[in-house]
Parts: C-alpha cells; structure tokens; sequence
C-alpha cells in the first residue's frame, strides 16, 4: 500500500506508520522495517529515519504461509445437512474462517469435527467448505459445501446473484425514507485502511441494497429489513452510514448514540438466504431464529418474525 506523509513536522517513521496503520503492531512494523518491505521515497528505510510532509511510503505485507485448519469440538447451530450443503445459524461473535489473530474458534474449525473432515477442499486449508462470509459480530444464515461440485454451483450462484439475502438490523435513527433502492460503488476508505466507504466507479465496486423500515420505536431507532443483491464487505454497514442511519452497536461505523439502548453488538442479522441446491436445483430457504436481542422491536412488529 503506498502512504503520502502528510505531518507539519519530521516524525520518525515507524511512529508514523503506527498511527496511520493501527491494525499493523509496533514491533511488525519494525519486522517489516527490517526485511525491507517498507520503502521511503522508493530505498529502504530504518526505523530511526525520518519522515516530512509529502514523502512517500510503500508498505509490503507478506502473504502469510497458510496453516491447516483444525478440528475443534464447537457446538454448531445447524438448520439444514444434507451430502451436499449445511447451513448455519451462525452465532454473533464467531469468526467464519481462521486467519491472522484467529487461529482457532471459528466456524471453519467447528465444521470440520461436524463434518469429520468432509468439507470442500477448493476454499484451501484455511478456508474449506466456506463460499461466503459474514462479519464476525453478524449472526444468521451462511451455508458451506461439503464436496468441490456443491462449492462449484454454489460459488457461481453468489457470483451471478441467484441468491436472495435478507438481513433484520436494527439502526440508530429513521431514514429519511421509510424505503429505498441505495446503488453506490464501495472500496477501501482512504485513511483508515480497516474501513470500507463510498468511492467513486473508479475506486470501488458495485454495491446495491434495497430496505424498508419494519418498525420506528418511541426512542427512533429502527428496525430495518435489508435486500442485498451484492455481497461487498461491510456493505450494509456502509450503506446504512451513508443514509445517515448507522447500526446500532457498530464499533466501526456508528458513534455511540446519546439516549439510545446499547444492545451490546452489532444489529445486524442474516435472517433469510434462499438458492438453488447444487444436487437437485430445488429453490430452498432458510430462516434463522432472531436473535433474543432483537425483542424490544421484533415484539411491536406485527409481521411474525418471532
């Protein structure tokens, strides 16, 4: 990734890259340092040497060597198996596939001592049966392949959107529309490299998201019922920012919302996925239950998600 130093004064260089890149630590940017995967101004740059407004930093991070994933004995809230598919209830706080920080805990793991090893091996070791994924902090439906065909039919449903995704969130005020058709292009925010924004066609990728309030309760927040017919990362999440209607317990895009209930997570829910089986090519849907922290909105709505 390339950096442009913007500081009024001369700053160390890694002090500067850990406050631009909070996601890198100190003593990995001093590794990165060391090995020459940072350049300033195109030579290679000691962590002492300093930096002035208008250079330019390149930062290479290494791809790290993929490790195996490992059975691990992690209760699993499954709403559909059969040869072919299952499909999860994910639970809020679980990580879908292991990676940096997550070696273990994660769906993927739970998977393989459910399936006895029997999942697709075209998502590689670290990611086998996955398709698609869902933020940690989402809860719902996600659905794994358990051979290289169903993986196939299934990564190609996603791709050429025969799927239909719903999600119930819950957000901190009403739109300023009941409903909406949102199209915009999301792609990495600019500063903060943990962040996805809205961008220009050129900077991003089509992201397309049809919602409609279900219910406004007393204090304005909303539940909300959300149609995606793209599957960016963080694109409700964005979307729901760029109306100006963050989710309620979004650590990353919403500020905590003066006299307005914290539920203590993220509101956002996979609750229907409907697809072709990959075998049989029957029309399936899947609901997942709502959550339990959904209630004060799921009770006054009159439209049965109980």
């Amino acid at each position: 990734m390339k950096i442009q130093v913007d500081c009024r004064e001369p700053q160390r260089i890694d002090q500067f890259l850990a406050s631009k890149l909070p996601e890198l630590s100190r003593s990995r940017i001093q590794s990165l340092l060391k090995s020459g995967d940072i350049l300033l101004n195109g030579s290679k740059s000691k962590a002492k040497q300093s930096v002035s407004d208008g250079d330019l930093i390149v930062v290479e991070v290494p791809e790290p060597e993929p490790a195996e994933a490992q059975a691990q004995e992690i209760p699993l809230d499954v709403l559909y198996e059969d040869d072919d598919i299952i499909v999860i209830n994910k639970a809020h706080g679980m990580v879908v596939h292991p990676a940096a920080g997550n070696a273990d805990g994660t769906l993927v793991n739970a998977l393989l001592h459910h399936c006895h090893g029997q999942l697709a091996g075209i998502g590689g070791v670290e990611r086998p049966g996955i398709v698609h994924r869902l933020d940690k902090d989402t809860s719902g439906c996600i659905v794994c392949a358990k051979n290289d065909k169903a993986h196939q039919s299934l990564v190609g449903q996603f791709a050429e959107r025969n799927t239909e995704k719903q999600y119930l969130t819950v957000v901190q005020s009403p739109p300023t529309q009941p409903e909406g058709h949102i199209f915009t292009h999301i792609g990495r925010h600019p500063v903060n490299r943990m962040k996805m924004a809205v961008c220009n066609p050129g900077s991003g990728k089509t992201a397309i998201t049809d919602y409609k309030v279900l219910y406004q309760a007393p204090d304005n927040t909303c539940l909300v019922l959300c149609d995606l017919h793209t599957g960016r990362t963080h694109q409700i999440r964005v979307h729901m920012g760029h109306l100006g209607t963050p989710i309620l317990g979004d650590p990353i895009y919403a500020k905590p919302a003066r006299q307005v209930c914290q539920p203590g997570r993220l509101m956002l829910h996979a609750w229907k996925l409907s697809l072709d089986h990959p075998r049989t090519s029957e029309r399936l849907a899947f609901l997942a239950p709502v959550p339990e922290a959904y209630r004060p909105w799921t009770q006054a709505c009159e439209l049965g998600l109980e």
